[in-house]
């Protein structure tokens, strides 16, 4: 199992870190345009194999896709990262660029390919490279509700003063501080909903938290956070990688799946071999209905800024 990783800055070395951690890949590639960049993060990854135990092997390039060939999964990381104050939306003129080319170099060495993407906008991101590629909508995904909804879970576990273990929820809709859909009505500790322990107004800060989690975290750091969605690339990789058959929430191209088309937004999805092999159409309230519709729109009027 050989997985590329383009984009060797803290979100691309965290996937890697992460990924190798787990040890069930063979090799991975980081790439990045920055002149021995990627080679130093990997030699950097790889003098922690004995201390961590993984033989997983870190090759680090700089801007060469031939030493991707043949990967199964590429995760596209590149792009220009938020500052304070900015949205994920700011960043389409620049990163727009960068994902096409990286994605069309990737699928030139590894046709077979499954790409996530990470970069922002990440649902117009992923709603590129459908439009710029052949690879069929099943190996495209998009990294946005995996890490949205983890985010969701700490803040419910953060709410409930449970561990994190207990606590399960999911969200949907756009990968933005306004379009995200936590679906705090399915939310659960350990199978019984959370409305039987907390307060509707303390539900309403839980959700509004998750919103803004990465802004949050931008202003705190001074720059997109890497942690959590190094660990959410790194459970989507395994998923595939393992043919785990996991459900995660993600950016997927919708074909008329709830009421919505021509455009990619985080949905749930079963992960595995074939990247994603379903869209699982759970029942939403009407309130999350018109919330997801909602959020559609604004990727949809963000999708409209591409040059297609």
């Amino acid at each position: 199992m050989k997985v590329t990783v383009v984009g060797a800055g803290a979100v691309g070395a965290s996937c890697a870190e992460y990924i190798a951690i787990k040890d069930f890949a063979s090799e991975v590639v980081l790439l990045d345009i920055k002149e021995g960049y990627a080679e130093g993060k990997a030699m950097d990854l790889m003098q922690t194999a004995s201390l961590n135990g993984f033989d997983t092997k870190i090759t680090g390039v700089t801007n060469d896709y031939s030493k991707t060939a043949d990967s199964d999964i590429c995760v596209i990381t590149s792009g220009i990262p938020r500052k304070p104050g900015m949205t994920r939306e700011e960043l389409i003129g620049i990163n727009a660029g960068i994902v096409k080319t990286v994605s069309s170099s990737l699928i030139e060495h590894s046709p077979n390919t499954i790409i996530i993407v990470v970069s922002n906008p990440m649902d117009t991101m992923t709603y590129l490279v459908h439009k710029s590629t052949d690879l069929p909508k099943n190996r495209i995904i998009g990294m946005g509700g995996a890490l949205d909804s983890a985010r969701f879970k700490y803040r419910l576990a953060e709410a409930l003063g449970a561990p994190i273990s207990d606590v399960d929820g999911m969200v949907i809709g756009g990968h933005s501080d306004k379009g995200m859909v936590p679906l705090i009505g399915k939310a659960v500790r350990n199978s019984v909903v959370v409305s039987e322990f907390l307060s509707e107004e303390r539900m309403g800060q839980v959700v509004q938290d998750t919103k803004v989690g990465g802004a949050t975290l931008t202003g705190l750091l001074g720059t997109s956070a890497w942690y959590a969605p190094g660990a959410a690339v790194s459970g989507m990789v395994q998923a595939i990688a393992c043919d785990t058959k996991k459900i995660f929430p993600c950016s997927a191209l919708l074909e008329g799946e709830f009421g919505l088309s021509d455009l990619s937004i985080g949905v749930p999805c079963i992960l595995g071999a074939n990247g994603i092999e379903k869209i699982v159409e759970i029942s939403l309230s009407d309130a999350e209905k018109a919330k997801l519709a909602e959020s559609a729109e604004g990727v949809k009027k963000t999708n409209g800024l591409l040059e297609l």
